[in-house]
């Protein structure tokens, strides 16, 4: 290349600027071949076909692992591959076909990105955690313990008011798959933050601490992948399940009235 791509340092080897441009173009143009050549292969007549999908995991398993098996019965061609979120707004660095994004991405002419349904988040702790603790107070939160995320402290504009809640008591733990957070929580390890649907566990407590966190989801996928008909037809139904038409995701939210679909996810988590 005639450049100089690598850097060796005390901490190891590492990528410099031209290094990371080339690493980039080469991540780029392996999708691009892939796109192609999966693309081909899809258009043969009764072809199976695999589309990726990029979810976080507490989201995949209450929204759409509850429906898959409808989803097989009318496409039993077009096989699921979910895979955990590693960058929250760029679908080409999690190496998928779609995503679930909380994030707009950047205007550009390779993505198809569509609005979709809105998560609303408040603090929830176990009850166990409440009995040994005592309710938590907005008046009393320096007594108590919180899970935070990175997620959550990377974008203040979104998490502001999580945070500053989190910076009046003290941080027990960290984690960042949304998951494990959940089980966290039900292990009363602290105060959580969640979205609404996970309230319906029957060892929930939500929190009123004036925290209500409404956030935006989006559908977003790779503009060349889409004229394949089995990556269209699973990023419709991704749109669709996590749309305003599911009443977990309505814009407007009031807590004390719960969807009618409480008791079907209730018996999901429980």
């Amino acid at each position: 290349m005639r450049v100089q791509l690598l850097l060796s340092t005390e901490r190891g080897i590492t990528l410099t600027r031209r290094g990371q441009e080339l690493a980039q173009f080469l991540a780029n143009l392996d999708e691009s071949l892939y796109a192609i050549t999966t693309g081909v292969r899809e258009d043969t007549p009764d072809a199976e076909a695999t589309v990726r999908v990029s979810i976080t995991n507490g989201l995949n398993a209450l929204f759409l692992v509850p429906n898959m098996q409808a989803f097989s019965d009318k496409n039993p061609n077009t096989r699921l591959h979910t895979k955990s979120i590693l960058s929250l707004n760029d679908v080409r660095e999690n190496q998928t076909d779609m995503m679930l994004a909380f994030v707009p991405p950047d205007s550009r002419s390779d993505l198809v990105v569509e609005r979709i349904g809105t998560i609303h988040y408040r603090p929830l702790a176990s009850k166990t955690y409440v009995a040994v603790n005592g309710l938590p107070t907005k008046d009393n939160l320096k007594h108590h313990k919180f899970l935070q995320s990175y997620l959550y402290e990377s974008n203040p504009d979104i998490w502001g008011d999580w945070n500053d809640l989190v910076a009046k008591g003290r941080v027990s733990h960290f984690c960042d798959d949304t998951f494990v957070y959940g089980i966290m929580i039900k292990f009363d390890l602290g105060i959580g933050l969640t979205g609404i649907y996970a309230s319906v566990e029957r060892d929930a407590v939500p929190l009123d601490l004036g925290v209500l966190i409404s956030v935006p989801l989006y559908g977003v996928a790779l503009r060349e992948r889409l004229r394949s008909r089995p990556v269209k037809i699973v990023f419709d139904w991704l749109c669709e399940i996590f749309s305003e038409r599911n009443e977990w995701f309505r814009r407007e939210f009031k807590p004390e009235e719960l969807p009618s679909s409480f008791e079907a996810l209730k018996r999901i988590l429980e």
